[in-house]
């Protein structure tokens, strides 16, 4: 695949992902796809494989009362790597998350197989998720 198929794949995983439609994110990674959660909160670390992955995006719209959001403001795309910017946002028990993030995915034969996040301030996540 080239860049603009990387990007409209990107793009459809973030539409998923605010829709919470896991069966199309379960489409767009790849079986063995790692994903290395920025920090060193409770949510932080590496989540091997698909499963582990959707677990994670499902604690975060658990931990934040579904209201997480990730706003993209560009998609920068490669022939392997594609870059997200977003601003990340959700609200729960009287505080808020509002962080400018970046995630670079790695991709190939049509499918993420890996993730990285990388946050405005990864102190501040951290706290948010705690």
């Amino acid at each position: 695949m080239g860049a603009t198929e990387n990007v409209e794949l990107v793009r459809r995983g973030y539409e998923a992902f605010n829709a919470g439609d896991l069966a199309t994110l379960s489409e767009l990674f790849a079986e063995d796809a790692v994903w290395y959660a920025a920090g060193s909160g409770v949510l932080s670390g590496t989540k091997q494989g698909r499963d582990a992955i959707l677990a994670y995006f499902g604690e975060l719209g658990a931990r934040s009362q579904g209201s997480f959001h990730a706003t993209v403001e560009d998609i920068v795309g490669g022939e392997n790597h594609t870059v997200g910017l977003q601003q990340s946002h959700a609200e729960s028990d009287g505080k808020v998350l509002d962080v400018a993030t970046a995630i670079s995915f790695v991709l190939r034969d049509g499918k993420v197989v890996e993730g990285r996040e990388y946050f405005e301030e990864t102190a501040k996540a951290d706290e948010f998720w705690t």
